[in-house]
């Protein structure tokens, strides 16, 4: 009988081991093929694994039959797939998920003049795309102000007390050495960048594209400090169709609407929208904190598609607006006739064309073309300045991308007028540049873990001579998890009356540029950064970029009062550093998301060996924002940005503060509504202290570092159709 037991019992044991099964599976994701680390791997709902550093995963003791494997992650759609055990081979699985997180989806970045996507770009690029754009575009639908202000390492500055007219300042620079593009065209440089900020509304938008530090090399003269490239959308098969309406309490009324859709050879967009504001004072001092002022822009966009491999586009983009702001009582009923004001009325309006044709499956050659009128006139007191821009930029470029190396080749020509009306013996500030430029760029991917990039820009201006741009960047891929950019370049920009200092004091007594006595502002910088990104516990996604900064100007442009009360801009002896860190921390877990960001600054003017902090720089700045999201439902933020004391042009130091805000969305398939309570601490400089010196009728403005308008609460509607 014993020796029956341990027969069977033996028997069992063989059958049973001959019913486990093992399986080696990779995970990778469905955009980038890359390796998953940190799956969850479930059969049958009750044994768990979790996939390697590369993506895989061993299982063992398997039961033979039906079986079915849940793979999930943060930031990927669930996937289950059944199998039969055993398989008939032993071969490896592969399994793809696909994303689901906006930021992990594979983007295309044009601004570096490269196919690649944002992954494998040597050159550090910032982008705001998709929920994001939504979300800050429902803070402030009028303009892009907040859009950037709220991003590490830029600043947007207000550079006009009353009529709230702002620049963008990146990494403690001037709001001049950053260059504004739209699709690639320098549409908002010179005089034009005046109210540039806040004649862009973004409904039309594709995505915002950064890049911080010296990008002369791609685009030129004046993105010493960086540049913001706006990539608008195109038309699919697919209509789009939206509306977005918006009123704030302080006054403000915002109607956008967008058209997109492409008929086979035929695509169009259709951007229009309607700004306005009453004067709004809400701290009862008689001036306007946001000005009265009415806008309107049409931007209407032509695609015709003449076979797979020839396109072109031609797109009109408008604006049109008269602004005033000052003393609120006479704004609203024309009394008290000595009263301050400064108004302003501008005409916008440019031309984008855009011609590519596909040589072959690798080669594009294409042509681009804008032409730009822009008229302003600023009226205050006894004083009106009233000038004409006429610009035109024309390039093409011949690109080629292959598997291990892209080149883009080619060459531009820019020129920009610039006239003035007067009544008075003042000299003009008339002008008209020329530059000539070519270049050349490589991108190259000398090994999977390691990407370089290289450029060579020259450029010759008109009356200044020749500058020579260089640039280099490397992308470390050194884990799937850890990866690393270095890189710099040299820049310039072209001497200009038209800057955040001159702006203050509306161009009034600022002496014309000569050439015989100024000259290019040259820089040198450089920028290194370590992105780390990981799942922690399974449950909580978690991902640090740490960016290292400098960037010097050599011979800077300062404004500089003489005696008789006229100012001239001077090269001085000396230069601008900057230098300092961004620190950028993301958190996921289940439906909420926590973004982290600390941006440290020190920028410093060295004159004649003086030296002292550039002024209208906060040193520590923080950005904090936590997002709850249920899936096409709700959304809810809450914001909170720090700002230290920054040191005045006056030789005071400013206030440190703290502006907060919540924003709530629900959404329905084809609307939403959404309420915003910005600034809820009523952060306001006028609650620091007066923000002018003199009498109200004749005021001497003081620098504006913090907000005026204070707590603002906004709520609108989206229709999408």
């Amino acid at each position: 009988m014993q020796k029956y037991f341990f027969i069977i019992l033996t028997v069992f044991i063989v059958g049973s081991a001959q019913a486990q099964n093992s399986l080696k599976a990779i995970i990778k994701s469905e955009q980038t093929k890359e390796p998953i680390s940190g799956v969850s791997v479930t059969i049958n709902s009750i044994n768990r694994y979790v996939s390697d550093d590369n993506g895989e995963i061993f299982i063992e003791n398997i039961a033979d039959g039906e079986q079915k494997l849940n793979f999930s992650s943060i930031g990927y759609k669930t996937k289950t797939i059944t199998l039969v055990f055993p398989l008939p081979n032993n071969d490896d699985l592969e399994v793809f998920l696909e994303s689901e997180v906006e930021e992990m989806k594979e983007v295309v970045i044009t601004s570096t003049r490269s196919s690649r996507t944002i992954r494998d770009i040597p050159t550090r690029v910032e982008f705001i795309a998709g929920e994001e754009l939504e979300e800050k575009g429902n803070m402030k639908p009028g303009d892009i102000r907040m859009l950037l202000n709220e991003s590490t390492g830029i600043q947007t500055q207000q550079t006009s007390a009353t009529s709230a007219n702002s620049s963008i300042r990146i990494q403690g620079l001037d709001g001049r050495y950053t260059q504004i593009l739209k699709d690639g065209f320098p549409l908002y440089s010179g005089a034009s960048s005046g109210l540039g900020l806040l004649q862009t509304p973004p409904l039309d938008l594709k995505q915002v594209e950064i890049i911080k530090g010296s990008a002369s090399t791609l685009y030129g003269g004046g993105a010493i400090a960086g540049l913001v490239n706006l990539i608008s959308k195109t038309p699919s098969a697919e209509r789009e169709l939206r509306f977005h309406i918006n009123g704030t309490s302080a006054l403000g009324l915002d109607i956008n609407g967008f058209y997109s859709q492409r008929f086979k050879k035929v695509g169009l967009t259709l951007f229009a929208s309607h700004n306005r504001n009453a004067p709004y004072d809400p701290a009862d001092i008689k001036l306007t904190a946001i000005p009265k002022f009415e806008r309107f822009n049409i931007n209407p966009k032509l695609f015709v598609y003449f076979n797979d491999k020839t396109k072109l586009d031609f797109g009109l983009n408008t604006a049109f607006e008269n602004r005033i702001g000052g003393n609120i009582d006479y704004i609203k009923d024309g009394g008290n006739t000595g009263a301050y004001f400064e108004k302003n009325d501008t005409r916008r309006i440019n031309t984008q064309l855009t011609f590519t044709h596909q040589l072959n499956e690798n080669d594009r050659l294409t042509f681009r073309n804008s032409l730009n009128n822009f008229n302003r006139v600023i009226s205050i007191p006894n004083y009106t300045f009233d000038g004409m821009q006429n610009s035109t930029f024309s390039e093409i470029t011949y690109s080629h991308n292959g598997k291990i190396s892209d080149w883009v080749t080619g060459a531009n020509l820019w020129s920009d007028n610039f006239s003035e009306k007067s009544n008075t013996s003042f000299p003009l500030r008339d002008y008209n540049q020329m530059t000539f430029g070519a270049f050349v760029q490589n991108t190259l991917k000398a090994k999977e873990w390691l990407h370089i990039e290289t450029g060579l820009r020259g450029d010759y201006i008109v009356d200044y001579g020749f500058a020579f741009l260089p640039k280099a960047s490397v992308l470390f891929k050194l884990t799937n998890k850890l990866s690393s950019r270095i890189g710099g370049g040299l820049g310039y920009k072209t001497p200009t009356i038209f800057t955040d200092e001159s702006e203050r004091i509306q161009y009034q007594n600022v002496l014309p540029i000569d050439s015989d006595f100024n000259s290019l502002e040259k820089s040198y910088g450089a920028n290194f950064d370590v992105n780390y990104k990981t799942n922690i516990a399974d449950e909580i996604s978690f991902s640090i970029n740490q960016l290292f900064f400098y960037t010097r100007i050599s011979n800077p442009l300062i404004l500089t009062p003489f005696s008789n009360g006229t100012f001239q801009f001077i090269n001085i002896d000396g230069h601008i550093a900057t230098k300092g860190a961004e620190t950028n921390i993301k958190l996921g877990y289940d439906d909420f998301k926590l973004f982290l960001g600390y941006t440290y600054t020190d920028a410093l003017i060295n004159e004649n060996g003086i030296k002292s902090q550039n002024p209208l720089t906060a040193k520590h700045r923080l950005n904090n924002v936590l997002m709850y999201e249920i899936e096409d439902k709700w959304k809810v933020g809450l914001e909170a940005y720090y700002y230290s004391p920054q040191k005045l042009n006056d030789g005071s130091t400013g206030k440190n503060y703290w502006v907060c805000g919540i924003m709530i969305e629900k959404l329905w398939e084809h609307f939403s509504v959404y309420s915003n309570f910005e600034n809820i601490t009523n952060t306001r400089q006028t609650r620091f202290g007066s923000i002018y010196t003199g009498t109200i009728d004749n005021p001497v403005f003081k620098d504006i570092y913090a907000p005026l308008d204070g707590f603002v609460i906004n709520a609108g509607i989206k229709i999408k159709l």
